[in-house]
Parts: structure tokens; C-alpha cells; sequence
């Protein structure tokens, strides 16, 4: 079980703030929380050390890149055995960009991002519906994203 950490109302200010921008500078966040750079820099580290901030990353524009379909692959295994089997398989697919294993109708849920409906139309017959442990899919196509955030700290 996760133990939940405590932050104060700088801690939150602080990651509002990397969240908006990874770069903000702790100068910067220091001038605008009435704090010294030193201190912000001290509060970073022990949010780092606490698991709390598990690092930074690059935001791509997928679209910009050329992958238009986005969609979301529920998968029904032939038996709760083949879970790990089946998850190292399609680690395996780039095209599988986050994966999730489910209580529900699916024992796993995945994010895939291709460049075409052919492409996904190839990746689902070819690549993901001929992983041995897979029984079922079903697929839905994302039409937009209008939501799309981190948890509120």
C-alpha cells in the first residue's frame, strides 16, 4: 500500500508551478513565493526524495508527429496466468503507449497512437491480436481529447 506524503501550501505552489513548466527557474518561483531560491531548491529535493516528483519529461504533440489515431484497446486474456506474458509482449509494441491491468470487462486496457486507420487496422490484426495470451479486444477509437491533466497537488 502507497503511504500518503504531507505537503504544505508551498510544497503545492511549487508543484503547480513545475507542472505548468518543468524549467520555471527556483530564482523565479523564490521571487514570486516571498521565499529564498534555497528554500524552494530544499522543498524540489525533499518532494524528490518522497516519490512525489518521480521526474521530468518532454510534452510532444503527437499530431504534430503525424499520429492522428488514438484509441483505447480493452483486452481479454485467455487466463490471469498469461498477464505478465502478455503485458512483456506488448511493452514490445511501440505503438502501445500506456497500459493499464483492470478490474471490469478487461483484464488489461492500452493506449495505442497510430499514424493511420490502416496502421491500427495492421497493429491490431497483426501485432496485438496475434499475442498468443490474448482471447479478445475491443477497440475505441478517441474522436478528441478535451481533458487532459495531472491530479491536483
Amino acid at each position: 500500500m502507497t503511504t500518503s506524503v504531507r505537503i504544505d501550501d508551498l510544497d503545492r505552489e511549487i508543484l503547480n508551478t513545475l507542472m505548468h513548466d518543468a524549467r520555471t527557474p527556483y530564482a523565479e518561483m523564490a521571487k514570486k513565493f516571498n521565499v529564498s531560491p534555497a528554500t524552494v531548491h530544499v522543498r524540489v529535493e525533499k518532494m524528490r526524495a518522497a516519490n512525489i516528483i518521480t521526474g521530468t519529461e518532454v510534452v510532444i504533440n503527437p499530431k504534430l508527429l503525424g499520429y492522428d489515431v488514438c484509441c483505447f484497446i480493452g483486452i481479454n486474456l485467455n487466463a490471469a496466468r498469461d498477464y505478465h506474458s502478455a503485458l512483456a509482449k506488448l511493452n514490445e509494441l511501440d505503438e502501445v503507449v500506456e497500459a493499464y491491468y483492470t478490474t471490469g470487462a478487461y483484464n488489461i486496457f492500452v493506449k495505442l497512437m497510430c499514424k493511420s486507420i490502416e496502421e491500427l487496422q495492421y497493429v491490431l490484426i497483426d501485432k496485438l491480436q496475434a499475442i498468443d495470451e490474448v482471447q479478445s479486444t475491443e477497440t475505441l477509437i478517441s474522436l478528441q481529447n478535451p481533458i487532459n491533466r495531472n491530479v491536483k497537488p
